[in-house]
């Protein structure tokens, strides 16, 4: 007996010597993170050591826009390419216009033929006021009857409303006329401000429909960049105040930029405030659509 109580003894003693040494169980493609290796929690706070806030954006400008068409059509003639520098007002292609063009030929001709017609019964109601005034004198003379005094006044009046009605389709003429001319602007594709055409979409010969891109005109100054910024620096950014700006695109290059707008709010989402920021003076190497960057001094 005392020799099987000494065995249990010593097997349970053998248990206890090797409960540390268990193999660890790890789930297939679970990576083993020790806590050395574990990575800290990404914070947008600026160090201590650091004198600015980097803030990147692209560069933009106010006039740049997609050239549309406003009416559909076959195109005629293309007169710019890309690269192409352009002022207000330029053409930069025309639509076929001969079906305008023999419309608003029509319209002319109608509204010439109106005018006329306006003379004619402007000059018969001067002759039916002057019959009217002759009877006036004749039958205050009692020379003529009531009836053909009363004849010679009507006339007149009904001549006068036909003089307003032959005005008023003056008018009408006038203002289809109008219309047609704008229709016909219209196949005129001008160039909104001046600036450079930076893509062409359309090709002669290809018919367009209305709202159609056909061109892609920007503005190539002044460049604008807009940005954020974490929420304490409002109050201290103000508009007027000057910051470098320096682009990865072109080594070397800065410039300075001035403070446009400056959010009154903080965006609840992400905790920042939207500046707008122009560069001063020439843009040198900087072009629209280039990423840049701006440096902000940390507040104190």
């Amino acid at each position: 007996m005392k020799i099987a109580l000494i065995m249990v003894i010593g097997l349970a003693g053998v248990g206890l010597g090797c409960s540390d040494a268990r193999p660890t169980v790890v789930a297939a493609g679970s990576p083993v993170v020790t806590p050395a290796a574990a990575a800290p929690f990404a914070s947008v706070r600026a160090e201590p050591s650091e004198q600015s806030f980097l803030a990147s954006g692209p560069l933009v400008v106010e006039n740049q826009v997609d050239v549309c068409a406003l009416r559909e059509g076959v195109v005629a003639t293309i007169s710019v390419e890309p690269g192409t520098r352009v002022k207000t007002g330029d053409v930069l292609a025309q639509l076929d216009d001969r079906q305008g063009a023999a419309d608003l030929e029509a319209a002319r001709a109608r509204t010439r033929s109106t005018a006329a017609d306006l003379h004619n019964w402007e000059s018969e109601a001067k002759v039916l006021d002057a019959d009217f005034q002759r009877a006036q004198k004749m039958w205050e003379a009692s020379l003529i009857t009531r009836e053909v005094y009363d004849h010679a006044r009507y006339k007149a009046e009904s001549d006068h409303w036909d003089v307003e009605r032959v005005k008023e389709l003056l008018t009408n003429a006038q203002a289809t006329e109008r219309s047609l001319e704008l229709e016909l602007e219209k196949t005129r594709i001008r160039a909104p401000f001046e600036g450079i055409v930076a893509r062409r979409y359309v090709r002669a010969g290809q018919r367009v429909g209305l709202g159609d891109r056909l061109f892609w005109v920007t503005a190539e100054a002044p460049l604008r960049m807009r940005f954020t910024l974490p929420e304490t620096f409002l109050g201290h950014i103000a508009k007027g105040q000057q910051f470098e700006v320096t682009t990865p695109d072109v080594e070397g290059l800065k410039r300075q930029a001035k403070v446009l707008e400056v959010s009154p709010v903080v965006d609840p989402s992400s905790g920042t405030i939207e500046v707008l920021c122009q560069v001063v003076g020439p843009a040198g190497g900087l072009r629209p659509g280039m990423r840049a960057n701006i440096r902000i001094p940390n507040l104190r």
